[in-house]
């Protein structure tokens, strides 16, 4: 309730979802203040964003809550084509990778969005932290030290940052004067509901085209880690979608050889329009915008809420070493200069996938996604090997050692490799960031601490996690 709000933090998060929560996470477990406001009275009930990427994964064995992630979900299954009643064979969503040394994750893991944002919101309260629900922001106002928040009932309240991540429609967004462009992926509606039905089974994820006859397909997921299936119908543009009970029984007794009792109920149901937007900057003086409200995606690929994350991912570790670790204010400049060209890219990568242009596959596991571009990012050696300054550090075992169990946590780690190298890194020294990318590389330690000094890395005074390998 709004006479429980402090009335100072160091970070306010607007918005509790996937993305909001994460960041939370990162600046807890940092020691940072951090405050989570979200406008509903409870977390998103729905199933929404159902696909969690391998890179997606990674952060959230960073953060401490994949064993979690694991047990309440499941991997994707086949599709099953279905024709008048009959089942006309099977079809792959992705071709599965396989886990390797370097890729632990290698596929995407299946878990309804209401059910990830509990986990996340646990990890989040474990640490210290907290959601104040029914919170709406109206407005804010900033100057050189601080940002001034103003909420529909109580108090206002001051933060030294505040992080928008509530939505395609953010209101924070908006009270910016931020703008968000964008095109309309396709003009037919979509229904997005949770449903119980019986009749079909949990093996499959169950696929009904088109039947000719006007109306759009079907599809019904079940939802591992729970007794629902989702169900997504296209509807012909212009169409009114009836949310209803009856309106989902039907969708799919028109679609499908299901009769309409079929459906025993429904815990969610929404429309949307798929469309693409992106916004003309992730920040305005002491305020960023992360997830949905920087970035707007057609859910084809799963990209729109992985994307998020690991906005959240990128900007927690750098507000914490500017807000405790006493890194300069400009390491927070390269949020925007590193994550926009991605978010902007996933998009692309979403729509032509929405569009049937390409399929879901490497691209969509967010493995190769890295900052070489950026003006964090330093790779001195004459001939680099396979691992590259800016790119994603990947799992070995070095010097006994597993490499991911040396990255977990708030810190820089030093990585230096000799003939016995690991496999995938080659020879050099490697300096691998907080988010667990290769900040600087080089042939030899000279040049590292000049890089430190300039990132921040130095005043964290957190590179005691040194792991040597060979020669």
């Amino acid at each position: 309730m709004a006479a429980q709000l402090d009335v100072q933090t160091d970070v306010l998060v607007v918005g509790a979802g996937p993305s909001g929560l994460t960041l939370g996470i990162d600046l807890a477990r940092r020691g940072v203040d951090v405050l989570v406001v979200e406008q509903a009275d409870a977390l998103f009930p729905g199933s929404r964003g159902k696909g969690i990427q391998p890179r997606t994964l990674e952060v959230f064995d960073d953060l401490g809550v994949l064993d979690a992630i694991r047990a309440a979900g499941g991997p994707y299954p086949a599709g099953m084509i279905w024709q008048d009643g009959r089942r006309m064979g099977e079809r792959r969503i992705f071709e599965p990778a396989g886990a390797t040394e370097e890729a632990p994750y290698p596929d995407p893991w299946m878990l309804p969005q209401w059910r990830t944002q509990e986990i996340l919101l646990a990890r989040l309260e474990a640490l210290g932290g907290r959601v104040a629900f029914r919170q709406k922001v109206i407005g804010l106002s900033q100057g050189d030290d601080g940002v001034t928040v103003r909420f529909a009932h109580g108090p206002d309240l001051r933060a030294g940052y505040v992080v928008a991540a509530d939505g395609g429609r953010s209101t924070v967004r908006r009270a910016l004067g931020i703008g968000m462009a964008g095109e309309t992926v396709d003009p037919s509606p979509m229904l997005v509901a949770d449903v119980r039905i019986t009749g079909l089974d949990r093996d499959n994820w169950h696929i009904f085209p088109p039947n000719g006859e006007g109306d759009g397909f079907l599809t019904i997921c079940p939802l591992a880690g729970t007794e629902d299936f989702q169900l997504v119908a296209r509807f012909p543009e212009g169409t009114e979608v009836d949310l209803s009970l009856d309106g989902i029984r039907t969708a799919v007794a028109a679609r499908s050889h299901l009769a309409p009792e079929d459906v025993t109920g429904a815990r969610w149901a929404s429309d949307f329009r798929p469309r693409a937007a992106l916004a003309d900057r992730f920040r305005e003086g002491r305020v960023f915008l992360a997830g949905d409200a920087a970035h707007v995606h057609s859910p084809a690929g799963g990209q729109g809420l992985n994307t998020g994350v690991q906005d959240a991912y990128n900007l927690g570790w750098k507000l914490g070493a500017v807000l405790r670790d006493g890194a300069p204010a400009s390491l927070l400049d390269t949020y925007e200069e590193e994550r926009r060209p991605i978010a902007a890219d996933m998009l692309g990568l979403s729509t032509r996938i929405h569009r049937g242009e390409t399929r879901r596959g490497e691209a969509t596991r967010q493995l190769r996604l890295g900052y070489r571009a950026s003006s964090l990012t330093e790779e001195t050696r004459a001939a680099p090997g396979p691992v590259r300054a800016g790119d994603r550090a990947p799992d070995a075992t070095v010097a006994g050692v597993r490499l991911f169990d040396a990255l977990r946590g708030a810190h820089w780690t030093l990585l230096t490799t000799g003939a016995a190298a690991p496999q995938g890194y080659g020879v050099g020294v490697f300096l691998i960031r907080p988010d667990g990318y290769v900040g600087w590389a080089g042939e030899t330690a000279d040049g590292v601490a000049e890089y430190a000094a300039r990132t921040g890395a130095e005043a964290a005074r957190r590179i005691p996690s040194s792991l040597i390998c060979g020669p």
